[in-house]
């Protein structure tokens, strides 16, 4: 008796860490189907909050759903409006807490947005520069922000092979700034 407990137990743990997305997630993903969704802001006390929780990561089978084809179209919809335009995006901003990034290749030929799963700073430069920074979760504010000049970042692709690549410059900070999304932190907590 008690090993079916146990083995219930562990099912239930294992399907609310998210090998889907869950329900709620993916009636918003296709309330959007593709198109522009609505930024959270922190001028929304219900979207501050989201904002600041950790990211949970994206599975496999996550990464080859229909939802996530519909979710990496939205975000690309949603950064590239002209209304409210950025250089990356990461999932929580547009409600869905998951370890997913979109971010402008600056270091890259033709400067193409691409999408990062599970992405992990491995190690930052000592040396730093201070840039100025905007978010779009945080409308009618910048600063400067001083952050490394490179990083290392360990990421899956959306094949699900997993990379480590050296990043520098301007794309860095972009990868560092969308990095922290994903664990409730923005960029003005950087702000002196």
């Amino acid at each position: 008796m008690r090993r079916i407990f146990v083995f219930l137990l562990c099912a239930v743990v294992f399907v609310a860490c998210g090998e889907d997305f869950s329900k709620a997630e993916r009636a918003l993903i296709r309330k959007y189907n593709g198109d522009i969704m609505p930024v959270m802001s922190i001028a929304s006390k219900t979207d501050s909050l989201l904002l600041r929780q950790n990211s949970l990561k994206v599975s496999e089978r996550m990464a080859l759903a229909e939802e996530f084809i519909l979710l990496k179209r939205s975000m690309l919809s949603t950064v590239k409006d002209p209304q409210n335009e950025g250089v990356g995006i990461a999932a929580p901003q547009v409600g869905v807490l998951r370890r997913v990034v979109a971010v402008q290749r600056f270091d890259k030929q033709g400067e193409p947005f691409e999408f990062f799963l599970n992405p992990e700073i491995l190690s930052r430069s000592s040396t730093t520069q201070f840039g100025g920074e905007g978010c779009l979760s945080v409308p009618d504010l910048s600063g400067n922000v001083e952050r490394a000049e490179w990083i290392v970042l360990r990421y899956r692709d959306e094949e699900w092979r997993e990379h480590q690549d050296t990043i520098r410059g301007f794309t860095a900070v972009i990868f560092q700034h969308e990095v922290d999304h994903l664990y409730g932190r923005l960029f003005i907590d950087y702000l002196k």
